[in-house]
C-alpha cells in the first residue's frame, strides 16, 4: 500500500524522484496547447530525458511524441561496496488529432533544456462532397 505524503504526492516518488511518476504520467509530459492564428503551439515538459530518447510521430493524422527515461544512481562507500543503487527504466507518450492534412514537413520541433516546443499549423479540412440522391418514380 502506498502512504501518501503531506505534500499531495506518493511518499515513494518524493523518495525515489522517478522522473514518470508511479502511474507514468504525473511528473512527465505536462502539456499547454496555445491556439494562435496560424497554427497550434505544443509545450511539453520532459524533465530528465536526452533529446535522442525523445521520438515524434506522425501517422494516420495522429501526432505521437513518446518519451523514454533510464536512470542509473550507483553511490559506493570508501571501500567501494555499494551504499544504494537504483536503476528505472520507463516510458511514456501522449497522442494529439492534428488532422490528415497535416504532413511531416510541416510540423517544426525544437528541444531545448527539458522542454518539447512544437508547431504545428493550422490547415483546411478537405470538403466532402455531399451525396446526390437519383430520385425515384414510381
Amino acid at each position: 500500500m502506498m502512504m501518501p505524503s503531506i505534500f499531495g504526492k506518493d511518499l515513494f516518488d518524493d523518495f525515489f524522484e522517478f522522473p514518470f511518476g508511479s502511474n507514468g504520467t504525473n511528473h512527465l509530459m505536462k502539456t499547454d496547447i496555445e491556439d494562435q492564428p496560424e497554427g497550434y503551439t505544443i509545450t511539453m515538459d520532459i524533465p530528465g530525458v536526452k533529446k535522442e530518447d525523445v521520438k515524434a510521430e506522425l501517422k494516420d493524422g495522429y501526432l505521437t511524441i513518446q518519451a523514454t527515461a533510464n536512470t542509473n544512481k550507483d553511490e559506493k562507500d570508501e571501500k567501494g561496496k555499494y551504499v544504494r543503487r537504483e536503476r528505472y527504466f520507463g516510458s511514456s507518450s501522449r497522442s494529439f488529432y492534428v488532422g490528415e492534412e497535416v504532413g511531416q514537413e510541416d510540423i517544426k520541433a525544437k528541444f531545448e533544456d527539458g522542454t518539447l516546443k512544437l508547431f504545428v499549423p493550422k490547415k483546411e479540412a478537405k470538403k466532402v462532397e455531399e451525396k446526390q440522391y437519383i430520385t425515384i418514380e414510381g
